[in-house]
């Protein structure tokens, strides 16, 4: 929707005015929209409009950020922050339409469009302006999550971005497929041991990707087995490391059983100088907050 702007005159321009027979009703800027949320390091468009009385000639039309009631209001173009990303893509008639490239939350201001006649008091500035925000984004997702729920992550930004925008979701730099092509929100429902990983999102035909945020998904010990060594006959004196081996978030603690009787704890478990009496069935236990896992029976046979 085109929003008319308009602004009280001063009493010289309405005396100027009464004397060529035209109102302040016949000056105006029109902006659309009006409000801009864009995402950081894209390109932003106003379309503008401007009017001003019959015999009227345009001198200078510029777009400022200035103050609205300064006198003398800078011109972006001028401005070396804008000057290599601003385009005037309008003309000294009736359009205004302006360009902005790679915008930064530094750019977020009001923005005015401003036009000079060759009237002394020809002069009109559309105010209130155009406000810019520019805006990054952000993944939320819940801190700790459990395999079999059902997870959303969000992709947010700080105001909602003018042009419809496709989010596209990452996990560990790799693209991801959404069911819905629309939605800021992925899904995992139920969540899996393999949904853990570092998630970022961006939109479709922009170059800005959120930060990472890593989703830890809790599980029970899974896979768990025992490794020996050597692995090949063993002999009265010899050494001998039990290693256990399992899958879980987070780590399991881990535990030795000989027959029914537990022996040892830790990942790693050590006989030195082995003798007969510790031949025997050798299994580990591990165990975490969601549940506990037993390694099938590995048997030493001590020569």
């Amino acid at each position: 929707m085109l929003m008319s702007v308009r602004r009280m005159a001063p009493l010289s321009m309405i005396f100027l005015l009464m004397i060529h027979g035209v109102s302040s009703g016949d000056w105006g800027v029109s902006y659309s929209p009006s409000h801009i949320c864009a995402l950081k390091d894209s390109t932003v468009i106003v379309r503008c409009t401007y009017k001003y009385p019959t015999g009227y000639e345009i001198k200078k039309a510029f777009w400022t950020k200035g103050p609205a009631d300064d006198v003398n209001p800078p011109d972006l173009s001028d401005d070396p922050e804008y000057s290599q990303r601003l385009q005037y893509l309008g003309d000294k008639q009736q359009n205004c339409t302006v360009r902005l490239s790679h915008v930064t939350q530094k750019d977020s201001h009001m923005y005015y469009f401003r036009f000079i006649t060759n009237i002394t008091e020809g002069r009109w500035i559309g105010k209130p302006g155009v406000t810019l925000t520019v805006t990054d984004l952000q993944v939320e997702t819940p801190e700790r999550v459990t395999e079999g729920d059902s997870v959303n992550l969000t992709c947010n930004s700080s105001c909602a971005l003018t042009d419809r925008a496709t989010f596209i979701w990452y996990r560990n730099s790799q693209k991801i497929l959404t069911e819905s092509k629309y939605s800021n929100k992925l899904s995992l429902n139920p969540v899996r041991r393999e949904d853990l990983g570092r998630y970022s999102c961006a939109v479709d035909g922009h170059t800005h990707i959120s930060p990472a945020v890593y989703l830890s998904v809790m599980y029970s010990p899974q896979y768990t087995f025992v490794g020996v060594s050597p692995s090949g006959v063993i002999v009265e004196g010899d050494s001998v490391t039990l290693s256990c081996s399992s899958d879980s978030n987070p780590p399991a603690e881990i535990s030795w059983i000989k027959g029914g009787t537990i022996v040892g704890s830790g990942r790693i478990y050590n006989i030195s100088k082995i003798s007969s009496d510790d031949s025997g069935e050798y299994k580990c236990k591990s165990i975490n907050e969601h549940g506990e896992k037993y390694s099938d029976a590995l048997t030493l046979n001590v020569k």
